[in-house]
């Protein structure tokens, strides 16, 4: 299998939606990256029903998302919009 989160891809995610391409820290950019290895994530247990170790990790990324989406939702709500409405997120 190849991989599919090469440092690449994680540069091209924090420079679409963090400040710059080494921002890796911004809650923007951070949701980013766990939106997308989520989608991989979701596709991998719809071939793979019985896999539960990847269904347990999957279950806490969508938990440390929300928790990110919960905190720049109290901390700037209009940050918290746009990154729900470019990533296609809705609660």
């Amino acid at each position: 299998m190849e991989n599919y989160l090469d440092a690449e891809k994680k540069k091209e995610i924090f420079a679409n939606y963090g400040k710059s391409n080494t921002d890796t820290g911004s809650p923007e950019s951070q949701i980013a990256l766990f939106s997308y290895r989520i989608k991989h994530l979701t596709e991998h247990l719809k071939k793979n029903k019985k896999d539960f170790g990847t269904q347990r990790a999957l279950l806490k990324l969508v938990g440390k998302r929300r928790s990110l989406l919960d905190y720049l939702k109290q901390k700037d709500i209009e940050r918290y919009r746009a990154i729900i409405k470019e990533l296609g997120l809705r609660r």
